[in-house]
């Protein structure tokens, strides 16, 4: 019986060295080292890329409203905003909220007034430099957005990483011109 236990832990000896050996060929230490290189670089990349700050609550909290109230997400001005409205944050529709600053980097939209019939531009700016509001009413309007290679037209974007401080409180929308006909 002693003879059956000692063949079988030496066979079990042998695979074990012999996986061993073909794990250390495949995965050495530079590749160890390479691998953690490459999750550090991208962990330490991860605050330079851009993240949705919509919550899939576009119109939640505007439910009933028009498109003429400020407070409302179906507000006509708001026609390509994505984030926090600075109207219901302590701001205006057109200026930062006090302890906040505007972004010094922009998107911008071509919304459409239903009420006197034009499209206008509207240039979007993001509040930075005080935390946000827990349960602010939140706004995801795309109309006419492109996609992230047109920085510029593209609202998906911490538009804060221009400024000292990056944290986002709210977006304002100011009117930049009347788009001619």
């Amino acid at each position: 019986m002693s003879n059956l236990i000692d063949r079988t832990l030496a066979a079990l000896d042998k695979r074990m060295e012999k996986t061993a050996r073909r794990a250390a060929r495949l995965n050495g230490r530079r590749s160890f080292l390479a691998k953690t290189g490459g999750i550090l670089v991208g962990v330490m990349a991860m605050p330079l890329l851009p993240f949705d700050r919509g919550t899939g609550l576009a119109h939640a909290a505007s439910a009933g409203k028009g498109v003429n109230d400020p407070l409302s997400c179906d507000y006509w001005r708001y026609c390509a905003l994505d984030g926090n409205l600075c109207a219901a944050s302590g701001g205006t529709q057109t200026s930062c909220p006090p302890g906040s600053e505007a972004s010094k980097v922009t998107w911008v939209g071509t919304c459409h007034n239903p009420n006197d019939g034009k499209d206008y531009l509207v240039s979007y700016n993001d509040c930075c430099g005080k935390a946000q509001v827990a349960g602010s009413a939140s706004c995801l309007r795309s109309e006419g957005e492109r996609p992230g290679y047109r920085m510029g037209l593209y609202n998906d974007i911490n538009w804060c990483m221009a400024n000292d401080n990056k944290g986002y409180h709210c977006t304002v929308a100011l009117l930049v011109g009347q788009v001619d006909a």
